[in-house]
């Protein structure tokens, strides 16, 4: 047998046993995540009495989906579940149109004090949520929009997760080559037809990313609407989700886990779809300063 052969077999035998380890070790540093949900998913099919067994086991002999059936008995939850959606879309729509445009802005055009506007912009992430919500109260209180889903889609498309959009936006447009920039022009293209003919299509990746980030964000939101909205129709998930009780305000577990289950879904769904582009839109953001 050749020299060259060996070395690369053996090169092959310690990239597999290398790529083993890499992935045994994932997946145990990942089992602390996977257990908590894979019980929430698994004792939602269990009768009540085996939620809380001792020892605990992790599935049951005798399932039943009774709990998914009082999930939408006790209250409006497929209203609520559609609030949730369509407030979340929203929040992301005008979050991706809101930061493509600033990052842009920020990565592209030159204009006077920039650097120290950005550097304004980026202070918004230290501004804690429970600073504002009071006078945002007021605001909206004055003008006759609470009680409503308007606040949750204005304040959260424009906050904290508009910021850091912004900021990943930024940092992907940065790392663009300049060339692309210089044929548009002479092409004929202004800021605007180069943003939309050109940046946009190149930024998927970072679009995936802030896509996932603000939906996440926006569907896990509780204080705002526990703030703004007062009728059950108008509640969100996360309202919803504590207000399964009895007739004593005793927790109907099997019924919140049920629930809760059903609350996870479209966020698996929205990360496995864009998962690919995610990890590439959080790599590219940080290559150039």
């Amino acid at each position: 047998m050749r020299p060259d052969t060996t070395t690369a077999r053996r090169g092959r035998g310690a990239r597999a046993v290398r790529r083993a380890v890499l992935i045994g070790s994932l997946a145990l540093l990942a089992t602390p995540f996977v257990i908590p949900t894979l019980w929430m998913i698994t004792s939602s099919f269990k009768p009540l009495s085996e939620i809380f067994k001792t020892p605990p086991t992790m599935f049951t002999a005798s399932p039943t989906t009774a709990a998914y059936a009082e999930v939408f008995t006790f209250q409006p939850f497929a209203r609520q579940y559609f609030n949730s959606l369509y407030i979340a879309t929203a929040v992301t729509l005008i979050t991706l149109l809101v930061s493509s445009l600033a990052g842009y802005g920020f990565a592209r055009i030159r204009f006077a004090g920039r650097n120290v506007l950005f550097i304004v912009v980026l202070a918004g992430l230290l501004v804690p949520s429970e600073v504002t919500i009071v006078p945002l109260f007021q605001m909206f209180k004055q003008v006759g929009l609470v009680n409503t889903h308007w606040p949750l889609i204005l304040v959260t498309a424009l906050a904290a997760p508009c910021v850091l959009a912004t900021f990943i936006m930024r940092q992907f447009f940065i790392a663009l080559p300049v060339e692309l920039e210089e044929a548009a022009r002479l092409d004929g293209l202004r800021h605007t037809g180069i943003w939309w003919r050109i940046s946009l299509p190149l930024a998927r990746p970072a679009l995936s990313a802030v896509a996932i980030l603000t939906f996440l964000a926006s569907w896990n939101l509780y204080l705002e609407p526990t703030v703004y909205l007062t009728s059950p129709e108008l509640f969100t998930l996360p309202q919803a989700l504590p207000r399964y009780t009895d007739a004593y305000g005793g927790e109907m577990w099997s019924t919140q886990l049920a629930a809760a289950t059903l609350s996870v879904v479209p966020m698996l769904i929205v990360f496995v779809a864009a998962q690919r582009h995610f990890v590439e839109g959080i790599a590219h953001s940080g290559l150039k300063g």
